[in-house]
């Protein structure tokens, strides 16, 4: 944990994957994040695998460097108690419907009249300003509306989900950039502000900014899609023993390989070596690439590609990488005890700071366990 984001607190209302992704990323550079939970807690924390009820693998790895309070926001006590912990709160961060949060008394109009310092930042699935606005929405749903999942189409035509939780993960990212900027608001000006950071806007300028390509213009210069990328020779290219990846990407790149596979003709041609031609025609030069990939092995092709300083890597699968040179070298898997749930593998923060304190993660937290260490700042009137 780095201390970048010291006495920055959030209270945080969310739950499953996208906000506590973007919260545990917050609180692992610093912020004081305390987690408010339902009495039933997340209901992140029942998915399996797990050694105990309330803390499954995937609670474990997303709610790190938190503090956990449980509070039942349908009872005047439980709204009483939050309006205490936001006081002394820099930013409030939920991912519910707005009409729901609504529901809950955490509408943003009455919120900031009463914490006028307050930052509220908001994932929904939709904006709530358009007509999708009050649907709801989890990861598979905006893998397929974002047009994701039809970018992932098979060789059958059929639309697929990409194999991990993306829409979550980058809107956890949009989301916690949106509390850094929201905080950097209130400390320049003392005032809050509403920001929403919705999953499906979120998604979609994260896949159009290169795949809007001729569509960028008036009239467009062409259709929708970047042709670099949709290439059917982009891919992971088949050697004579398994499967490596290379992206020559430069003239210079280009002109290495080429040379060294004895297409010298290519590698002095004029469209090659122009930057606006290679662009258009790219696709010709990966199924050149595809076509003599066969003659060697991955560790051959590896090695004269690392000495041609052409970008390569092998292709792993993801229980390679707890044996990944690299990322054992960087200690990016550790060992940590838990003191309920016992030795586990954790990952550590992707960042590296020069400059500022660090400290050891702390643990994610049982359901409840700061229900006595935080102090509530009630309002005299409003509840126990």
């Amino acid at each position: 944990m780095f201390d970048l984001l010291h006495g920055l607190r959030v209270v945080d209302l969310t739950a499953v994957v996208l906000g506590p992704y973007a919260t545990q990323l917050l609180g692992g550079l610093g912020a004081d994040v305390i987690k408010v939970e339902p009495p039933g807690g997340d209901i992140y924390r029942y998915v399996r695998p797990g050694r105990s009820e309330t803390m499954g693998a995937g609670y474990l790895n997303l709610n790190r460097n938190k503090r956990s309070v449980t509070l039942d926001l349908k009872t005047d006590e439980g709204r009483a108690a939050l309006a205490g912990l936001l006081e002394d709160a820099d930013v409030l961060v939920h991912n519910m419907r707005l009409p729901a949060a609504a529901r809950l008394g955490l509408n943003y109009d009455d919120l900031s009249e009463r914490y006028p310092r307050l930052v509220y930042c908001v994932a929904p699935g939709f904006g709530s300003d358009g007509p999708y606005g009050d649907w709801p929405a989890y990861d598979d749903v905006i893998q397929a509306v974002s047009g994701l999942a039809a970018l992932n189409t098979n060789d059958k035509g059929e639309p697929r989900f990409l194999s991990t939780i993306v829409g979550d993960k980058v809107s956890g990212l949009h989301l916690a950039l949106a509390v850094l900027a929201g905080a950097i608001h209130q400390r320049t000006t003392g005032k809050g502000c509403l920001i929403e950071a919705p999953m499906f806007e979120s998604l979609v300028s994260f896949l159009m900014v290169e795949q809007l390509a001729g569509q960028s213009f008036q009239p467009p210069l062409g259709g929708i899609g970047y042709e670099r990328l949709l290439s059917p020779y982009r891919r992971p290219y088949k050697t004579k023993d398994g499967f490596i990846c290379v992206v020559p990407y430069s003239a210079g790149q280009w002109t290495r390989f080429l040379n060294h596979i004895g297409r010298s003709d290519l590698a002095e041609a004029e469209w090659v070596l122009d930057m606006v031609e290679r662009s258009e025609r790219v696709g010709e030069l990966y199924e050149i690439v595809a076509d003599v990939m066969p003659e060697r092995t991955s560790e051959a092709w590896l090695k004269v590609l690392r000495e041609l300083d052409v970008p390569c890597a092998p292709v792993q699968a993801l229980a390679d990488l707890q044996d990944d040179a690299h990322l054992r070298d960087v200690g990016f898997f550790a060992d940590h005890h838990h003191p309920t749930e016992g030795d586990l593998t954790v990952l550590r923060s992707p960042f590296r700071v020069t400059g500022a304190d660090e400290g050891p993660d702390d643990p994610a937290p049982n359901l409840g366990q700061h229900n006595d260490g935080i102090a509530w700042r009630v309002r005299p009137g409003e509840g126990a």
